[in-house]
């Protein structure tokens, strides 16, 4: 479900097996629970609840997990208490990595990242060193209908309110909003017949750069895939050029 671009996280998608599924579910829930806490249980009225139900679902959790994730965030249930966190880094050759996730013990995921860290050539940074070389931005997926060309998608993106969009391959495209426009773009394509395969929050890298050698590119792959294996990061952004 993390991944350092939105290129990974479809193929981490398509090739989910069962283990990995166990690992999503247990993310997700901790972010379901949260964002419940935080904004209420209604997803009409709790935009970030209401996308990664969405999320859950495209990833086939099973509806009684996703109500008992909202039932802990509310406290009608019994469970950990997890906060969220974001943390900033550097990784082989200086590429500038943001780390977000859930953790009942924050001083623990700190250590075990900070690890990974250093297993893999890479580093925590301080606040806001890295945080500036990135904006927040919304990000919608949209799965080009057979019968659609790539023009009309676009066209249809930029009438809907993108400010911008990439493709990622021959079937999705990526359109990118302003956070605050998310949802509104979001309602205004799915009114054209085009319903997000997913939407969230992200952070985008204002520039991209390329990874100087083989050996670095291997480095950061190999971070990338560790830090996903942690249970306490739900997501992994980075400059790094796919």
């Amino acid at each position: 479900m993390s991944g350092h671009s939105k290129w990974s996280q479809i193929k981490h998608k398509k090739a989910l097996t069962d283990a990995k599924k166990g690992k999503v579910f247990s993310k997700l829930v901790r972010q379901i629970a949260i964002a419940a806490r935080q904004k209420g249980v209604d997803p009409e009225a709790n935009p970030n609840l209401r996308m990664l139900i969405e999320k859950a679902r495209s990833f086939n959790m099973p509806q009684d997990n996703i109500e008992r994730a909202i039932k802990k965030g509310a406290g009608e249930l019994e469970g950990q208490k997890f906060e969220e966190f974001t943390l900033e880094a550097y990784g082989a050759g200086n590429t500038a990595i943001i780390i977000e996730g859930t953790t009942d013990n924050k001083n623990r995921t700190v250590s075990e990242i900070k690890f990974l860290l250093t297993q893999h050539n890479g580093k925590l940074a301080n606040s806001g060193s890295v945080m500036w070389l990135f904006e927040r931005c919304g990000a919608i997926n949209i799965k080009k209908p057979a019968a659609a060309t790539k023009e009309d998608l676009e066209l249809t993106a930029i009438d809907s309110g993108a400010q911008d969009f990439k493709w990622l391959d021959e079937e999705n495209l990526e359109i990118v909003t302003q956070p605050e426009e998310l949802e509104k773009v979001k309602k205004a394509l799915a009114e054209k017949g085009l319903a997000a395969d997913e939407s969230s929050l992200d952070w985008r890298p204002k520039n991209e750069v390329t990874a100087p050698d083989e050996k670095t590119k291997e480095q950061l792959e190999k971070l990338f895939d560790a830090l996903d294996e942690n249970d306490d990061v739900s997501e992994i952004y980075s400059n790094l050029k796919t």
